[in-house]
């Protein structure tokens, strides 16, 4: 695949050079349609809250980092590592929601993984580099396809034609053993109508953890034609990664006895002379391929319609050492070892999914003076196989076939959505938006989990899971466009969500989740002229039957989520910046929020095991974990003839890892700064030449930015004594990286 990918690559370049030569009317150039798909997109006079971010930001600072902490300066929005330097495994929150909860499209297809609900990004590796632009939707915002947004959406809209060939190459060199290689070219516009690109990246870096190291590789193709009123273009992207893995986190005992870098994933044994010795391929692996074909027509200045077809073809693994296992529970059976019987031992198992997501997108646009209407939808259908292997088994006598299955499932989904949304001018600078969208789901989870059944004791649990879903998400709102200056808006929007894969199969066996429900108010204000920009938005978000975790567990004794009747989150969202014609930039926001569970009742187990005593506790009112009251960003920048510099500064309120508000079980706050350097200047037969040098961290504030929390309780004579245990994603001091970017 990789030398397929290079030759496809060179072949552009040559095309590139080929088209040098077509001369062009200029003209019939500029008419030409590019594909769109905006039907899940804000505009100006859509009344929520968003922000747009362009290519040239992003380019500015991708120099390997993932695409989370590309947008991590956005209002409400922080970052999570677990190889503590943003590459490899990364998260993203908005308004505390985690990733499950954040509806991501690339040109209006479904990105999320349609059991998890969220993106892993580090399948997507340098993905910015194809981006044309990025709008984030913070709340419900719009009628979207794919995983219900419940906090925010993100949508990406890939690159479209380049009117003149172009070659690009990047590279990034720093820390950690961290490098990065891009490499763009483009053909522009052949015989008038036709365009192809091609990127191919590599991203490696060692990790700020111990071994977490991370191998990134990735393509973006895509073959356009172009006409006056339509275009149809393909799409192929793809990643390729193999990471070690490093989400165990790390305790604050563990910290002080190992240091910040201790990773405990992989752990094998110690020997005689003191020595840890870890399992090499504890890794996680997977190829994720991304196939999109759209197409746009506009019939007149009116009526348009576009549409798309997709599939991705997902396939990966990952294997870990696990130490002193139940046979039984891996369908292998006890064996004879010098004389005694062995029913647990040392072993090396693998977990592995083979998923297929395909289906089409559509939307009919009919616009005029004063209505902008779209009539839209999807249909689409995931069929994955989860699949489990024992590779080895230490000391074990008998009949081991090398690739030895002890569990397997298959999940399948069909998702279904229509919406019809209409902004309307009702007086002059007044608009008024109704969204309205139904959305069908079926679910089936089919076959044995990975997870003994200590009930009967009889075999893996088994799963039957058949749910069905009908949701209606409509949403309402005015916005008033008061003066070239000045605009206010208000919404209302409701929004529902199905349980993820995760609830149903580390649920109780018996008993299934319920579906959540937001209603999101919000009221914003916006004023912009030509050197200031200044905003606020209000938004309050009530949830019914949140999926939260409780401290139950299941009938393995395994943590579960379980919902929560009443709970919201409230805040304002503050922006503000100013654009000086002597090249001084400024741009701050600030959220300040409360994020609460309402009588919230947590139940511990004596010794966390799930047979045992239970012991109820009212909380009443509790803050949600991983939610902060406060963040904020702030943005320093200047640019004078080709030198740019930038000082991107980010607090973070302290944020509680349970939902049980435990002092010895948060994330402290942190305040963390990143310096961006750079300069661009030209050479004969270059377009340009841009050098640059980045400082992370460069206060060297230590902190750590995720992490898990859980607790308990045993009897000391008849009271009973609660404790707690937590681990920590330690994340990088100060750390360098330089780049160089050359364009012809």
């Amino acid at each position: 695949m990789k030398k397929k990918t290079l030759l496809g690559c060179l072949a552009l370049a040559t095309l590139s050079v080929y088209a040098q030569t077509e001369k062009r009317d200029s003209l019939q150039v500029y008419g030409l349609q590019e594909v769109e798909i905006l039907s899940t997109r804000a505009t100006e006079t859509t009344p929520i809250a968003y922000t747009n971010i362009e290519s040239k930001e992003l380019k500015t600072y991708n120099t390997g980092v993932d695409f989370p902490y590309l947008i991590s300066m956005t209002p409400s929005a922080i970052t999570t590592s677990d190889a503590g330097a943003g590459i490899g495994y990364t998260t993203l929150r908005v308004r505390g929601t985690d990733g499950t909860r954040i509806n991501v499209t690339a040109n209006g297809i479904p990105i999320n993984d349609a059991e998890s609900h969220t993106v892993f990004w580090v399948n997507l590796p340098d993905m910015a580099s194809s981006v044309k632009d990025v709008q984030i939707q913070r709340g419900v915002g719009t009628s979207t396809n794919g995983a219900g947004s419940f906090g925010a959406s993100i949508n990406l809209k890939t690159t479209n034609f380049a009117q003149k060939p172009y070659a690009e190459f990047n590279a990034s060199l720093g820390s950690f053993g961290t490098h990065k290689e891009t490499v763009k070219v483009g053909t522009g516009l052949i015989k008038e109508h036709w365009s192809f690109d091609a990127r191919l990246s590599n991203i490696e870096s060692d990790g700020y953890i111990k071994r977490a190291s991370a191998e990134l590789k990735s393509y973006y193709m895509q073959g356009a034609w172009y006409g006056e009123k339509s275009s149809v273009r393909l799409i192929t992207f793809s990643g390729d990664e193999k990471t070690y893995h490093a989400w165990n986190y790390a305790s604050k005992k563990d910290m002080k006895l190992y240091g910040r870098r201790y990773n405990s994933c992989g752990y094998m044994f110690t020997d005689e002379n003191g020595k840890d010795h870890y399992y090499k391929d504890q890794t996680d692996n997977y190829v994720q391929t991304n196939y999109q074909l759209l197409m746009d027509h506009h019939f007149n200045n009116n009526w348009s319609i576009s549409g798309g077809l997709h599939y991705t073809k997902g396939d990966g693994y990952y294997q870990e050492y696990k130490g002193n296992r139940n046979l039984i529970e891996y369908g292998l059976q006890p064996f004879m070892l010098n004389g005694e019987e062995t029913k647990k031992s040392d072993l090396v198992r693998k977990k592995a999914m083979d998923n297929h997501f395909g289906g089409g997108i559509f939307s009919i646009n009919y616009k005029n003076d004063r209505i902008n209407t779209t009539l839209g939808g999807a249909y689409n259908r995931y069929n994955g196989d989860h699949f489990g292997n024992v590779l080895w088994v230490k000391n074990y006598i008998g009949d081991l076939n090398a690739n030895h299955e002890y569990y397997r499932n298959k999940g399948t989904k069909n998702d279904g959505n229509i919406f019809i949304k209409a902004d309307y001018l009702l007086a002059k600078g007044v608009n008024v938006y109704v969204d309205l969208q139904y959305r069908h789901i079926d679910y089936k989870i089919k076959g044995f989990n990975d997870k003994w059944n200590s009930v009967s004791n009889d075999g893996l649990q088994r799963l039957d899971v058949n749910e069905h879903f009908d949701f209606f998400n409509p949403k309402a709102g005015l916005s008033w466009q008061i003066d070239n200056h000045n605009r206010v808006f208000g919404s209302f929007s409701m929004a529902h969500k199905e349980p993820t894969r995760n609830n149903y199969t580390d649920g109780k066996f018996t008993e299934h989740p319920r579906h959540e429900t937001l209603m999101d108010y919000e009221l914003g204000y916006l004023f912009r002229n030509s050197w200031l920009h200044a905003g606020a938005n209000i938004y309050y978000m009530k949830y019914k039957d949140q999926l939260v975790l409780t401290g139950e567990l299941n009938e393995i004794g395994e943590a579960m989520a379980d919902n929560v009747p009443d709970s919201y989150r409230a805040g304002i969202e503050l922006m503000g910046g100013i654009e000086t014609k002597f090249g001084f930039s400024w741009d701050v926001n600030a959220t300040l929020s409360r994020n609460k569970i309402k009588n919230f009742t947590e139940i511990l187990y004596e010794d966390e095991d799930a047979s045992g005593t239970q012991w109820k506790i009212e909380h009443g009112d509790t803050p949600i974990a991983f939610s902060p009251d406060i963040i904020f960003n702030n943005i320093f920048g200047y640019a004078y003839k080709g030198i740019s510099l930038s000082l991107h500064s980010q607090y973070v309120g302290k944020q509680y890892m349970s939902n049980a508000k435990q002092e010895d079980c948060k994330l402290d706050a942190y305040f963390v700064s990143n310096l961006y350097m750079s300069y661009t200047f030209k050479l004969r037969n270059i377009k340009d030449i841009t050098v640059g040098f980045n400082i992370y961290n460069i206060f060297d504030e230590e902190y750590e930015n995720n992490g898990y929390a859980g607790s308990g309780f045993y009897f000391d004579g008849a009271e009973k004594v609660r404790y707690n245990y937590s681990g920590y994603a330690a994340q990088a001091g100060i750390n360098m990286m330089g780049h160089i970017s050359i364009n012809f």
